[in-house]
């Protein structure tokens, strides 16, 4: 680019050795002489001023120390998307790969050619691309229009993050030309949007996912584009220091599954605003500053009708602290998977396998949590340890075995909804199970159990005490001795007097006696 003329260059994108900026300032600055540039980079660390030299302001930062003057010639402005493509998709071999001399007629006259097999080839290879990555590859405009679409006329999915795009009018340019266009990548690209809705009709038609992290949009800013995404059902809009202040009327009603990650700025009254998009099926919340929840039309036991398609949600490294957030999730109709970690909830001094049992206890629709699986029999555990753990809270806020007795306060059934669900399916807790044992203490964490092996007549039925945080696979090995056994031959399965008639597999070796609720006078079942 020209040291002495430089023509609509303010808010351009430009990189610079690696690190990015936007030119805020094209002018001379004396005493100086030439034309300089004013940037503000994207890192502040980078710079030296806010814009200012020598008592004049040239140009503003939003950082005392994101400024620096460059002269034209050391600055990056970029190429645009075709030369990018080819740059890095042309054969390797490129024009130089055949040599040889062709002769082909041109109306009349006869044309010697080299290398026509080669840009025959390069063509070709271009037009069949679908998927394309140019992640970092300077792109700053669509180009010569009609370039792109008669290269590369079948491109799907593309991903142009961190280049220099500075506006949203030039990735309509680029989109316009991609008619099959249904993934489109724009993260770390700072754009400037239009400050109306553009008008874009059929550019976008077939766009179903678009990510736009850290490009600094606004929540008004999207919903003034989205009328130009009609079938868009994947929105990411992780760490844009968001707001939510509007809800997203006739907008984004086909959007399954939308990433507000890493926005600071949203609590629970800006998360109401989305209640009501009708097929969010995934809502993906990691560090934003969520740290309770209500549904104010749904009691005790209810669902809401807020978030009405909701199965998947993230909320990890927020500020999660009490348990009435989670009791809240069970109101949510459809919710089967729940990602929690990094909260104060979970972190801390807490038993992390007690904190897992009490969520997978107050969400009864529950299927994962935190990435895994909850089997039956992790459900079933997880269950009767909640209901015996708040069973003497539960007596003394007016609980009682006898149905006709059973009222327990308004302030327990709020601290603990699903607990009538609990003795319902389970039967009230009895007086036997509640009483209180001295923690760790040994001989107060044995249990006497029954040991049978169904399938070998000789051997009788022996009573043995093992501590309750024993693991299955050491139960294994003790049983292996004691019946001389090898452990890999052997399978355990309980029975127990409060579920008469089943049989409950011990399948997980990881897992201890208490995560099965293995509990006094329930007889081990060995086989082999």
């Amino acid at each position: 680019m020209s040291d002495t003329l430089i023509l609509d260059v303010i808010g351009r994108r430009v990189e610079v050795s690696g690190e990015y900026a936007t030119v805020r300032f094209s002018g001379v600055i004396p005493p100086t002489a030439g034309l300089w540039l004013g940037v503000e980079w994207d890192n502040p660390e980078r710079g030296k001023h806010d814009g200012s030299h020598e008592g004049t302001e040239y140009f503003k930062c939003r950082h005392p120390t994101g400024g620096s003057f460059i002269r034209p010639n050391k600055v990056n402005f970029g190429v645009d998307f075709l030369t990018a493509v080819k740059k890095r998709y042309v054969l390797a071999d490129g024009l130089e790969g055949s040599r040889k001399e062709q002769m082909i007629t041109i109306g009349k006259k006869p044309v010697e050619t080299i290398g026509f097999d080669s840009i025959i080839k390069q063509q070709s290879q271009l037009s069949k691309l679908q998927e394309i990555c140019l992640r970092n590859c300077a792109v700053n405009c669509a180009g010569e229009k009609g370039g792109i679409a008669e290269t590369c006329p079948n491109i799907r999915n593309v991903d142009l993050s961190r280049n220099l795009l500075s506006s949203w009018d030039e990735v309509i340019r680029i989109a316009d030309e991609l008619k099959y266009l249904d993934t489109l990548n724009l993260s770390e690209n700072k754009l400037q949007f239009p400050s109306s809705s553009p008008c874009m009709t059929g550019t976008f038609s077939a766009l179903k996912i678009l990510v736009l992290n850290r490009t600094e949009i606004t929540w008004a800013e999207v919903l003034q584009c989205a009328p130009g995404w009609p079938v868009l059902e994947e929105l990411y809009l992780e760490s844009d220091n968001l707001f939510i202040s509007e809800r997203p009327t006739g907008v984004l009603q086909m959007v399954k599954l939308l990433d507000l990650s890493d926005n600071r700025l949203i609590d629970e009254n800006q998360l109401f605003l989305l209640a009501y998009m009708p097929r969010l099926e995934q809502l993906l919340l990691s560090g934003t500053g969520i740290s309770s929840i209500h549904f104010p039309d749904a009691g005790i036991g209810c669902k809401t009708s807020m978030f009405p398609s909701l199965q998947y949600l993230v909320v990890n490294d927020s500020q999660i602290s009490q348990w009435s957030f989670i009791n809240e999730l069970d109101k949510l109709p459809k919710l089967h998977s729940l990602s929690c970690v990094r909260n104060p909830l979970t972190d801390g001094n807490r038993d992390v396998g007690a904190t897992r049992q009490f969520i997978i206890a107050k969400i009864g629709q529950l299927r994962i949590l935190n990435k895994c699986e909850i089997l039956p029999e992790e459900r079933r555990g997880a269950e009767l340890d909640y209901r015996k753990a708040f069973g003497n809270e539960w007596k003394k806020a007016g609980g009682h075995q006898n149905p006709d007795k059973n009222r327990p306060s308004e302030d327990f059934l709020t601290a603990h909804p699903r607990y009538q669900l609990l003795c319902l399916k389970y039967g009230a807790p009895e007086d036997g199970e509640l009483k209180i044992q001295k923690p760790f203490m040994l001989k107060n964490q044995l249990l006497k159990l029954n040991i049978k092996c169904p399938n070998q007549l000789d051997q009788k039925v022996t009573e043995k005490q093992l501590p309750d945080f024993m693991t299955i696979q050491k139960v294994k090995g003790l049983l292996s001795r004691l019946l001389k056994v090898p452990v890999s031959e052997l399978q355990l399965s309980y029975e127990s007097p409060k579920m008469p008639g089943r049989e409950i597999e011990l399948e997980n070796d990881q897992q201890s006696l208490q995560f099965y609720s293995v509990d006094n006078g329930d007889c081990l079942v060995v086989r082999w």
